[in-house]
């Protein structure tokens, strides 16, 4: 008994350490993913993962090692506090790719600090308790076991963690094969395997991709991704150079998601300018959003480049030295003017560096305009469309100008300046919020829509509006629900309300209609192409008013075809018609390989920076 007692007195950190750093990835991963969390699924990695850490420890004498573990609890901690921050709001856990660019959420300190829950902080409450104690323990110095038992110690710890880290790696690899190397779905890994072994994961695997990116891909790899970006680059027919010479203006509206188009609230049309639009012109409604880690810049880079965002991080930081097949770099070699507006920050998401990059003229940041009016983040937008005109008459025909709002940027936290819009039963809630915000933008883009065609420019313009990302966060899937007039929202339910409008309105206002085809942002640049008549090389989207074929890959190793979904999140397929979930076939496993292959092309096209040898192979 003398002798357990001295073992459990001299080990008593080490057992803490496992107990604490235990229970709080459990909680962690049961906020993380809450409808398909098990307890007893998890427990067998995460404790695998804190064994490991403890037989580290065992390395050290009292002193260093409570120290290190109280280290290893600190940094724990801060990730576990930074994911579920994280998780909010772009649905994904934080990896190193974002940490490095990370300094872009300081700019929207708003945004992330709405985010921050008081709760997230208990996980920190083990962290002052164990101070007084630690610098109790640290005076018994005799408190120490023989070196041959510590070492013992150390292998019993090191064995079952490493046995057990093994087993639940290689079940999850057999699971989703190339998971583990991709990282394609960050949120799976972290609910099967748990965050101290997703975070060691993603820091071999950011190192591995440093590594490779200094080692080229072997020919045959080359080759089968430039087999596939010529076999996806094909002539079509339908409205062939239909926009040829005329000037285009793009907008891609902040956080406008699709739920509010032809939707009142209190009997008044939130978006009543913007249903009129839509009313006369082609209406695609069924456009996913398909931005990852890079949010608003990867709209951005998807609709200008038709690549996907980067596996992590964002490609306007991670590729900024890369050579690109950018639409103002093709529109430009066409003889078009070309410039982008936005009335923030010029440096905010590397847009400096990147609008230059990708073949802009030139670039309006927030320098460029007087900041007459601030509602939200910046530049309201009134003034900045309002601005905008007047920038727009300078360039030269025919021209690409490329607009970016602001204004209903999320948390939606300047209500009183958003007008008097009543939101009825949803007034001072988020979603409250954001209609009021929607509408405030869509009031504004109905004034700047009424200015360009008293100055004779909208029919000499095909003019392209669509949203960048969701709006509504899934903690308030309650009051969306509600406003939906449904009880609850299924997981399915809730993936198909992640569309973004995309309208693109011709002059003359022919063609116009609804079109139904599921596709995504990565599919605007090819369909522009085709319109304008300009060469479509090295481009992964497809014409959308000639493709047959549907298809929507999400950055996480989702898809939909239109009649399945897969849900990468929870490794589930759904049948789109009957909402019911559906076992996986021969033909929806070559469609998720297919959706696979496509996101490590376009990896290896950012990491290998491929387009500038194929250009120069081409010349």
């Amino acid at each position: 008994m003398k002798k357990v007692s001295f073992f459990m007195n001299a080990y008593i950190d080490l057992f803490l350490f496992v107990l604490f750093i235990t229970i709080k990835i459990l909680v962690y991963g049961s906020q993380m993913q809450p409808d398909y969390f098990s307890y007893a699924a998890l427990l067998p990695p995460v404790l695998a993962s804190v064994l490991i850490l403890s037989a580290i420890s065992l390395l050290f004498k009292n002193k260093f090692r409570i120290k290190f573990l109280y280290i290893c609890n600190l940094l724990i901690t801060l990730f576990i506090i930074g994911d579920l921050t994280y998780f909010r709001y772009f649905k994904d856990v934080i990896s190193i790719p974002v940490l490095v660019n990370g300094v872009a959420l300081g700019a929207v300190k708003s945004s992330v600090a709405s985010l921050i829950k008081l709760t997230d902080f208990l996980y920190a409450a083990d962290l002052l308790l164990m101070v007084p104690f630690i610098r109790g323990y640290r005076a018994k110095d005799n408190l120490e076991l023989p070196k041959k038992l510590r070492f013992s110690l150390l292998m019993i710890c090191l064995i079952i963690g490493l046995t057990a880290n093994i087993k639940s790696f290689y079940s999850l690899s057999k699971e989703q094969p190339r998971l583990l190397s991709t990282m394609y779905n960050k949120v799976y890994i972290t609910r099967k395997l748990g965050a101290v072994n997703y975070h060691s994961l993603d820091l071999y695997n950011s190192i591995s991709a440093g590594i490779s990116r200094l080692t080229p891909l072997s020919n045959v790899e080359e080759k089968e991704i430039r087999t596939f970006l010529q076999t996806n680059s094909r002539e079509e027919s339908n409205l062939k150079g239909a926009a040829k010479g005329k000037n285009l203006i793009m907008i891609q509206v902040e956080a406008l998601q699709g739920f509010v188009i032809d939707s009142k609230v209190n009997g008044e049309e939130i978006t009543p300018n913007l249903n009129k639009l839509a009313k006369n012109s082609v209406y695609f409604n069924n456009i996913f959003y398909q931005t990852a880690a890079g949010g608003t810049s990867d709209a951005e880079f998807m609709t200008n480049n038709s690549l996907y965002p980067a596996s992590s991080g964002a490609a306007y930081f991670l590729y900024a030295g890369n050579e690109f097949n950018g639409m103002p770099e093709n529109f430009k070699e066409a003889g078009y003017d070309t410039a982008a507006l936005h009335g923030f920050t010029e440096t905010f998401w590397n847009r400096n560096v990147m609008y230059k990059k990708l073949g802009f003229n030139n670039f309006y940041g927030e320098k460029s305009y007087t900041v007459d009016e601030t509602v939200g983040l910046g530049l309201s937008d009134k003034s900045f469309l309002n601005q905008a005109v007047e920038k727009i008459k300078t360039l030269n025909k025919p021209y690409y100008s490329f607009l970016i709002t602001l204004s209903s940027h999320f948390p939606y936290d300047d209500p009183s300046k958003y007008g008097t819009f009543n939101v009825a039963s949803y007034e001072g809630t988020l979603l409250g919020n954001y209609m009021k915000s929607i509408h405030y933008t869509d009031e504004q883009l109905g004034i700047f829509f009424d200015k360009l065609d008293k100055e004779g420019i909208l029919k000499d313009s095909v003019v392209v509006l669509y949203g960048d990302h969701y709006a509504i966060p899934k903690e308030q899937i309650n009051q969306l629900s509600t406003f939906l007039n449904k009880s609850s929202l299924s997981d399915i339910e809730w993936a198909q309300l992640q569309k973004v409008p995309l309208i693109i309105h011709f002059p003359n206002e022919s063609p116009k209609g609804v079109n139904d085809i599921y596709a995504g942002q990565i599919d605007i640049y090819p369909t522009l192409c085709n319109l304008f008549s300009l060469p479509n090389k090295g481009l992964m989207g497809r014409d959308l008013f000639n493709s047959k074929e549907e298809k929507v890959v999400f950055r996480d190793g989702s898809f939909t075809d239109g009649k399945y979904y897969y849900m990468a999140q929870t490794n589930t397929y759904y049948n789109l018609t009957t909402y019911e979930k559906v076992r996986e076939t021969e033909i929806l496993k070559k469609k998720k390989d297919d959706v696979i292959n496509q996101l490590e092309y376009s990896d290896d096209i950012l990491k290998h920076n491929l387009l500038k040898k194929f250009k120069s192979e081409d010349k």
